[in-house]
């Protein structure tokens, strides 16, 4: 049956998720599964964030798509590892893709590693492939639907970037909406307002970055 089988991809899928947090862990790198729409901002925000960033803390970028190296050469350009992963159609990064991947990054000198997942407001949230957190980007280009209408991706999320800001006097979105229904999906949910063309935003967005990873490194520590 249809079910059965999917249940046992999901299975296979999580197993090897685990293994691959135990790998980040003991690596002592931290992890974050970028997911959102093509064309939101994924790479804008995550350049905006190595830059701001500044060193303070080493990141390796995964980056995936369906086909092209494009973001992974604009990531590349700022002197970060990086590692490609072309899906061939799939919609999707899953745990083998990220396990692979993990192999080509210098993990032991990565203290955050970041995903960029394929952009799609579906699969991506279905899939663990081993991250401590996922983030869900959106852009006010999207329209304040989307919350309602692909809830598993906010309900997953423990943030929610709301990206491009300076268009706000152009779109008819109203980010007060946006806000309220991820709320009442997730009311944990963290979100964050930036523009990534203007720079807006994205103090907050990094210093919050910075305070989960030590208190992920103090937690590490006192388990260890």
């Amino acid at each position: 049956m249809k079910i059965s089988v999917v249940s046992k991809i999901l299975e296979a899928n999580d197993k090897l998720a685990a293994a691959n947090r135990m790998a980040m862990d003991a690596a002592g790198a931290y992890c974050l599964n970028l997911m959102s729409a093509p064309g939101a901002g994924k790479t804008t925000l995550l350049t905006r964030t190595i830059k701001a960033l500044d060193g303070a803390l080493r990141v390796s970028v995964i980056e995936g798509d369906i086909q092209g190296t494009y973001d992974a050469e604009v990531i590349g350009a700022l002197g970060v590892p990086v590692m490609q992963i072309n899906t061939g159609g799939a919609c999707h990064l899953d745990a083998s893709m990220i396990n692979d991947a993990m192999k080509e990054i210098p993990l032991m000198e990565t203290d955050l590693l970041v995903i960029e997942n394929v952009g799609n407001l579906v699969c991506p949230a279905e899939f663990n492939v081993g991250e401590h957190i996922k983030v869900m980007l959106l852009s006010l280009t999207e329209g304040h639907d989307k919350p309602l209408k692909y809830p598993l991706m906010f309900q997953e999320s423990s943030a929610l970037v709301i990206n491009k800001l300076d268009l706000a006097p152009y779109v008819d979105t109203d980010p007060e909406k946006i806000k309220r229904d991820a709320l009442s999906l997730n009311p944990s949910l963290k979100i964050f307002e930036v523009s990534c063309k203007t720079g807006q935003g994205i103090g907050q967005w990094v210093g919050w970055l910075r305070e989960i990873h030590s208190l992920h490194r103090k937690n590490t520590k006192a388990s260890a």
